[in-house]
């Protein structure tokens, strides 16, 4: 009996991960990547012996990873070496004023306890909470295909009904007083691409992945994790073409034949696409599209984001593998992405050193460094000018609450934005993380992973469910393999 053939749009993490359980189910898997890389937002930059993390650079929920590469026989330490990080991460509010958040909890319990009686205690408890929702999530709720409300209806999730009412912002308030406090318990939402007054509280799960399961880096970068589920799609049977850019679905009697490339067309029994949800509608007729252009313009899209990598000529001190600048309102920045939907006035900004872990990243006595803002998505103005005034921002800060000059020290910068994410991965609006995840747009409010007008069109990544995140990409690969292994041989 002839393999049923199956064309996977994109390469990025859902795609990689379904492909290899397809392949393993018996399937004939081809992937069609439109850049000349695979990886998608996870792309790896190289340029004069620097070596950067385009997309994802934060490797938390490591027990997903291993769930993934343990479905397939294998360990994660069999296929790329993993380092914890220790601090996690450290945040800085102002000049030489920051806090570590470090991988042993006794000792952060006593950095909150520092700033507030009773800190340290509040805390075992928010996590305690925050533990018990990460139980629940993993084991009952992300790996459900959100075909109905009723698998997320649970005696657990019924007894926890008030936490998805509630949101992060209050049950962090209700418990710790000093601002950096809450703060760093309020920053873990941002990955799932919401202000912490519209996340529900059971999202604290967050924390929990931050603070208990702790902040990892592969060696090599994220990129080390692209790699190695490349090299196991390869001993699946996986073809992976790149340079294939999508023009057109092709459709008879409600299903997609073919998938149509300037290389010719290539044909499938069943079309998965793990490239941006509106972009693949807009490869089929408007009447086979399930979702119209208002239903995209009404959604809450998770920040979009202006990304800076820059090659420095010596090794920067006082600055942790992944160092957060917070020194501005919070809430202001928040506001400009998803109220006012303007470019910062004072931003807010991350910043990743990966050559401080990683010796490979960076030649000898030089530092590799990231820099992210969190914008909103859709901004006009995307030019040199603007890029180039963010960019002295970040450095004039940098320079000042770390106290050293790094301003002269910069060898190149390259920048990545909204345009750039229009372009590379026809992200909608620009978006880098996909839709929030708020209680509105939360399981069966997501966009489906199986079209509800052609019966072979399936969907995968951070636009459909469980959500934004590297973890969630590689569940939603997982989950939408079943769905087609079932639908298809049923």
């Amino acid at each position: 009996m002839q393999r049923k053939k199956i064309v996977i749009l994109g390469s990025g993490f859902s795609s990689l991960a379904a492909a290899a359980y397809l392949a393993k189910a018996g399937f004939g898997v081809t992937i069609l990547e439109k850049n000349k890389e695979i990886g998608g937002r996870a792309r790896q930059l190289v340029r004069d012996g620097f070596v950067f993390d385009m997309g994802p650079s934060f490797y938390w929920m490591p027990d997903v990873f291993s769930s993934f590469f343990g479905d397939f026989g294998k360990k994660v330490e069999d296929v790329y070496d993993l380092k914890r990080l220790d601090p996690g991460y450290r945040v800085y509010f102002g000049e030489h004023d920051y806090i570590d958040n470090h991988a042993d909890f006794e000792k952060l319990k006593q950095t909150f306890e520092q700033l507030e009686t009773g800190g340290g205690r509040n805390l075992q408890k928010f996590i305690d909470k925050a533990g018990k929702n990460y139980d629940i999530a993993i084991k009952d709720l992300v790996y459900k295909p959100a075909l109905n409300i009723f698998e997320i209806v649970t005696r657990d999730t019924i007894f926890k009904l008030n936490e998805f009412v509630s949101t992060i912002s209050r049950q962090v308030r209700a418990g710790i007083r000093h601002q950096r406090l809450r703060t760093i318990l309020e920053f873990p939402v941002l990955f799932l691409g919401s202000k912490p007054s519209n996340t529900p509280a059971f999202y604290n799960f967050m924390n929990f992945a931050d603070i208990k399961l702790g902040t990892w880096h592969p060696m090599g970068g994220m990129f080390a994790v692209v790699k190695a589920m490349e090299a196991l799609t390869n001993e699946l049977g996986v073809e992976i073409l790149t340079g294939h850019a999508v023009n057109e679905l092709v459709v008879k009697n409600r299903k997609v034949v073919a998938a149509r490339t300037d290389h010719g067309d290539f044909n499938c029994d069943v079309l998965l696409s793990g490239a941006d949800y509106h972009h693949t509608e807009t490869l089929l007729p408007q009447s086979l599209r399930q979702y119209s252009e208002g239903y995209w313009d009404s959604r809450t899209f998770a920040p979009s984001a202006l990304m800076y990598y820059v090659g420095f000529n010596k090794k920067l001190v006082n600055l942790e593998h992944h160092t957060l600048f917070f020194e501005p309102s919070f809430d202001k920045h928040a506001e400009s992405i998803y109220d006012n939907k303007k470019w910062p006035v004072d931003p807010l900004f991350y910043a990743s050193f990966p050559s401080k872990t990683d010796p490979g990243c960076a030649p000898e006595g030089k530092e590799a460094a990231v820099f992210l803002i969190p914008i909103a998505p859709g901004l006009k103005h995307d030019d040199q000018k603007t890029r180039t005034k963010y960019l002295d921002i970040i450095i004039e800060r940098i320079e000042r609450n770390t106290g050293q000059s790094v301003k002269d020290e910069i060898l190149f910068s390259e920048s990545f934005s909204v345009s750039d994410f229009v372009n590379d991965y026809n992200s909608y609006k620009g978006n880098a993380y996909g839709l929030a995840n708020i209680l509105l747009q939360t399981h069966i409010l997501r966009p489906r992973l199986k079209s509800k007008k052609l019966d072979n069109l399936y969907f995968t990544g951070q636009l459909t469910v469980p959500g934004p995140g590297v973890p969630p990409s590689l569940i939603s690969g997982k989950i939408v393999s079943n769905l087609i292994s079932d639908y298809e041989r049923s």
